[in-house]
């Protein structure tokens, strides 16, 4: 006689019970018990938001696994390929919610405010995983856009009795974790060795300076030759000396983002960002072939994600103009300040910046380092 298999289901599985289909398409009737009565236009509108949330669910969980890597003490090479592939499954969920935009376009202004008045005051400012989301990458609190009624953000997820409601309780959770990505990426860059040191070396901090003094002389170079060529073809005198301002404000700047000071995160913050440079700047190295990786796939994901509220804030205005949002916001322009404030990675987007060509680039002083191994 036959031992089953601890794993065989006491049933045969069918579809439509494994993804409970019948519980899912029981879900769109909103404010009704059944979506009976409802005109196609408004069961559009619930159905494309339902699946807003279940994407954001999906894109919850990469990001935790990410985070939780980059958090571990030491993450091997081989272990990298996991985060990245956390990061870009993340970053093309969020790329393909795209298409619910344009379904979302197929309504008429009139069509839409003939249930819109259901919606007061609810907004999609309550959608909690979109916060989650949010903290969860790292945006920090002094950094949000004022919503335009009274209270934070957080006030405007409880319950119209003022009780915690789920929404709140999921993000005041998010809040507590007190863990991002972005912190957890950023202890990874830290240990990173630069030029073949890491940070708990007795001579770092020398050889730190060392290596962004001569990058910054490459920069220079580099910027000093672009600056002069720029100039000899600039059409008068006064735009000259404009040009060669901007471009020494440029070597400025660039010094600058390296000695950032303590209130900004000093040697820390200043070895993270040297990291940053050096994974950019040697990006061929066998070595730095997932560490490159990896900060293209988070620049990938917060770029889909500055796509996503802009194309958020032109739907509705398509759909409805500059009117004020159901949840008493300034609507379209609240959408338009957050897609150009709210950016977590903001200095691996500024070490774009600071590149250099590949034969500009300094020569290394340990690049055996960062060669294949034989082990």
């Amino acid at each position: 006689m036959s031992t089953p298999n601890a794993h065989t289901p006491a049933k045969a599985t069918s579809y439509w019970d494994y993804i409970r289909v019948e519980q899912l398409l029981a879900l769109q009737g909103g404010l009704e018990s059944d979506d009976a009565s409802l005109a196609n236009e408004e069961v559009l509108f619930i159905t494309v938001h339902q699946l807003f949330e279940l994407s954001f669910k999906l894109v919850l969980r990469e990001l935790r696994t990410a985070r939780e890597l980059f958090f571990l003490p030491h993450v091997a090479e081989q272990q990298l390929s996991g985060g990245v592939r956390s990061l870009k499954r993340a970053m093309t969920i969020l790329r393909n919610t795209g298409p619910n935009w344009e379904v979302m376009e197929t309504l008429t202004t009139r069509e839409f405010l003939a249930f819109r008045d259901k919606l007061i005051p609810a907004s999609g400012f309550q959608s909690a995983q979109l916060r989650q989301i949010e903290i969860l990458l790292g945006l920090e609190e002094p950094e949000r856009i004022a919503l335009g009624v009274e209270g934070g953000y957080l006030e405007a997820l409880r319950s119209h009795d003022g009780t915690p409601s789920p929404a709140y309780k999921r993000v005041e959770a998010q809040l507590a974790e007190r863990r991002s990505v972005r912190d957890a990426v950023h202890a990874w860059l830290w240990r990173t060795p630069i030029d073949g040191c890491g940070p708990n070396e007795k001579d770092a901090e020398a050889r730190l300076t060392r290596f962004l003094e001569r990058f910054l002389a490459a920069h220079a170079l580099e910027v000093d030759s672009t600056a002069k060529r720029a100039a000899s073809i600039a059409r008068t005198s006064d735009d000259a000396d404009m040009i060669h301002k901007r471009y020494e404000g440029e070597k400025s700047s660039v010094r600058a983002f390296f000695t950032p000071s303590e209130a900004d995160g000093g040697s820390r913050r200043r070895r993270i960002r040297a990291a940053m440079l050096f994974i950019e700047t040697y990006r061929e190295l066998p070595l730095l072939a997932w560490p490159r990786e990896v900060l293209d796939a988070l620049v990938e994901l917060e770029q889909q994600f500055v796509i996503f509220r802009q194309r958020h804030a032109r739907m509705v205005e398509r759909v409805i103009g500059r009117r004020v949002g159901t949840g008493g916001s300034a609507g379209v322009d609240y959408l338009d300040k957050t897609a150009l404030s709210y950016r977590v990675f903001r200095d691996l987007w500024a070490i774009r910046t600071l590149q250099v060509r590949r034969d500009a680039a300094p020569a290394l002083e340990h690049p055996d380092f960062y060669g294949f191994r034989n082990e």
